[in-house]
């Protein structure tokens, strides 16, 4: 009887002390506006957010026309799925992505180079 009265209050502890975590946790992420990245896609996608950003001549243009926007740019950047199969992950000093995302309800590719010190926007495909 002695097991299971120890066993119940052990319970009672941990579950006390899982729920006091899970509020802190969500309440020093919102403060501080840290994320827990675990997967691969939400890593990569915070590495390049970290870095300077920097658009090729195509996107420039694409910017200067109003076909495109910035918010549309930070949307890929926060929202999208990197397609590792297309991308070019290996490749030394700078990896090449291939992002899936939507720009003005058409399903659209964003191409990013990410180097080292900064990340370059290079091309914008609408593939529907």
């Amino acid at each position: 009887m002695a097991l299971i009265k120890r066993l119940g209050w052990y319970l009672v502890g941990l579950s006390i002390g899982i729920v006091f975590l899970t509020f802190f946790l969500k309440k020093k992420s919102e403060e501080t506006g840290t994320e827990f990245c675990y997967f691969p896609n939400c890593r990569t996608l915070k590495d390049i957010r970290s870095k300077p950003i920097s658009y090729s001549d195509k996107i420039n243009v694409l910017l200067t026309n109003k076909t495109l926007d910035s918010t549309t740019i930070a949307r890929f950047l926060n929202d999208g799925d990197i397609d590792f199969g297309s991308s070019d992950t290996k490749s030394v000093p700078c990896k090449t992505y291939k992002i899936e995302g939507l720009v003005k309800e058409k399903e659209a590719v964003l191409t990013v180079v990410n180097c080292t010190s900064k990340a370059t926007i290079q091309n914008l495909e609408i593939t529907k």
